[in-house]
């Protein structure tokens, strides 16, 4: 940000600009924070997804064992234990969705 709004000023310094060339500067000045938020964006929004199809999936196997019959307590502990598994499975996927947003980052920069 720090770099985005620097060379924002940069532009606004630009006393020969006109108000239009000085908005295009800026805008430009704004492209790669823009990208940069719309990949770690996209990532999070992917892994958030990812997670809400997960206890979907715990919930139609809550609803299918107390249609068979299940008692209360245990569909409960079936229930904590499916979410559970899906929290963990999703923790371990962090470093790898963390590395990719690394990389995507680091190609804006070259």
């Amino acid at each position: 940000q720090g770099t985005m709004f620097r060379c924002s000023a940069r532009c606004c310094e630009d006393t020969a600009a006109s108000m239009q060339e000085v908005q295009r500067c800026i805008e430009r000045c704004h492209a790669p924070l823009a990208q940069a938020q719309a990949i770690v964006t996209s990532e999070l929004e992917h892994f958030q997804d990812r997670l809400s199809r997960c206890t979907l999936h715990c919930q139609d196997k809550v609803r299918d064992a107390l249609d068979a019959g299940g008692t209360e307590a245990r569909v409960r502990g079936q229930l904590d234990s499916c979410l559970a598994a899906c929290g963990e499975e999703h923790l371990r996927l962090i470093p790898a969705m963390a590395k990719k947003m690394q990389d995507s980052l680091a190609a804006l920069q070259q």
